[in-house]
């Protein structure tokens, strides 16, 4: 079955067809390890992981790349602040990071690359724009040349104007800028005391990379010149993604990215999201507030990818409630299924293919809504045996990584769902080998008067006596 996206670049949907039969290769901007990673971030980071799990579920063989950019203005600037080592600083915002991810059920990718150990390729690639002529050195820097870059702005729809490029040119070193003012960009910058013990030698001149040119000398190392997919979140269309097209199309001569996928922005409480509104989530808030981190995964399923959301603690606590309620449905059908309790099933003439129907649905712009919708209506279809159900629901959550294999064989009327939730977080803890993590939620389990003791075929619940 076809799979439909998105893309970006040509704002419509197209039928994906892949470099290599049966492979895909996705490429997703990661975080920028200077803070704690937001809600907004996250929404991002389980998009991709939907993106990833619908090729899996089609039986692709992905290979899923995404950065940490641990170099650049905001991660030294906060080094300097915290009088740290950038080192010390992006790993300890990359190990809070992996835990988030764990914590909302995300699959590791594949590759998770630092901009560090990269710098060599950021090196040549920028020896290659110079030679070209398309790259030139300034007093304080290495830029690149939009004038020169064919069909500049073509991701973000931006109208370029002809300019004689020999004129003199208007540059930008910040590696983020809002307004749509196209600008020549830095690639490298050269040494200055406030980079600290922040720089690399090159044959153009002591310094450090852009921003922009990080993820370009990843992906085409990790993935090679022309890649599959890229996503990202809407805010990176301009400029970040439309300067990695130029700055890699002019590298290698080659069409760089064949689909563009962009979740769309969260706002919380109708406004912007921003720390000096006061309105800034982590997970850690959420789960504060007594919200689990599958309940708000949940609460993002239900919203499309492309659309674009409102966080309020009220509307995630009611998603929660629904979560709650999904996953004892799940627990009573393991009990009918089990011969528990009694069944009676009316059948149907002409049985329902809901494996069908789901893969139809999130096979079309990995759309979730629906296939979550689709799973409830499951859940109340009186014409299918509660055996088969809880087959077809596991089946559905190898893309809608609710944990649902987490809770297997536990019953309802003798473990409270948010001790089984404790459970299900304790679990993937040990699964990525996160003892401290995993020990830390069994205290907390024993806290409340549970035992939980794990088994080939996952963990079992038991009230202490």
């Amino acid at each position: 079955m076809d799979i439909n996206i998105f893309n970006t670049l040509s704002s419509k949907k197209e039928v994906f067809t892949p470099l290599v039969k049966n492979k895909v290769g996705i490429y997703n901007c990661g975080p920028t390890v200077y803070d704690t990673v937001h809600i907004g971030n996250l929404r991002t980071f389980v998009m991709y992981d939907i993106i990833r799990r619908v090729f899996e579920y089609n039986e692709y063989f992905v290979t899923q790349v995404m950065n940490i950019t641990d170099v650049d203005d905001k991660t030294i600037k906060r080094s300097q602040e915290k009088k740290i080592s950038l080192e010390e600083l992006t790993r300890h915002y990359e190990t809070l990071f992996i835990s988030d991810i764990h914590s909302l059920n995300i699959l590791t990718p594949n590759k998770l690359l630092s901009a560090r150990d990269h710098i060599k390729d950021m090196i040549e690639m920028i020896s290659i724009l110079l030679e070209k002529g398309i790259a030139y050195q300034t007093k304080d820097g290495i830029y690149f040349s939009i004038g020169l870059s064919k069909d500049y702005g073509k991701l973000a729809k931006l109208k370029i104007e002809a300019t004689d490029t020999h004129t003199l040119r208007e540059r930008i070193s910040n590696d983020e800028y809002e307004k749509e003012n196209p600008r020549d960009f830095a690639l490298w910058k050269f040494y200055t005391e406030e980079d600290g013990q922040v720089f690399w030698d090159a044959s153009f001149g002591k310094g450090r990379p852009g921003w922009h040119i990080e993820c370009s000398a990843m992906a085409g190392r990790a993935l090679g010149p022309t890649i599959d997919i890229h996503a990202g979140g809407t805010d990176l269309i301009f400029p970040h993604h439309t300067n990695e097209i130029a700055q890699s199309e002019a590298t290698y001569d080659k069409h760089f990215v064949n689909y563009w996928i962009h979740g769309a922005f969260m706002n919380v409480n109708d406004a912007k999201m921003a720390k000096s509104k006061g309105n800034f989530y982590k997970l850690a808030d959420l789960e504060n507030e007594g919200i689990s981190p599958l309940a708000f995964r949940y609460w993002l399923l239900t919203s499309h990818y492309r659309s674009q959301i409102n966080f309020t603690i009220e509307a995630v606590k009611g998603a929660q409630t629904a979560f709650i309620r999904f996953i004892e449905t799940f627990i009573r059908l393991q009990d009918i299924s089990a011969g528990h309790e009694y069944e009676h099933v009316h059948k149907a003439l002409e049985p329902r293919d809901y494996k069908k129907d789901f893969l139809e649905k999130v096979n079309d712009d990995f759309n979730t809504p629906e296939a979550l919708a689709l799973a409830w209506e499951l859940i109340k279809d009186h014409t299918v045996e509660a055996k088969e159900k809880v087959i077809l629901l596991m089946d559905f959550d190898k893309i809608l990584g609710l944990g649902l294999h987490a809770v297997v064989n536990i019953q309802k009327e003798e473990i409270p769902t948010e001790v089984t939730v404790l459970a299900e977080a304790r679990e993937k803890a040990r699964e990525n080998k996160d003892w401290e993590m995993a020990d830390a939620i069994r205290k907390e389990i024993t806290d409340r008067g549970y035992d939980v003791n794990d088994t080939d075929k996952g963990f079992t619940l038991k009230k202490r006596n």
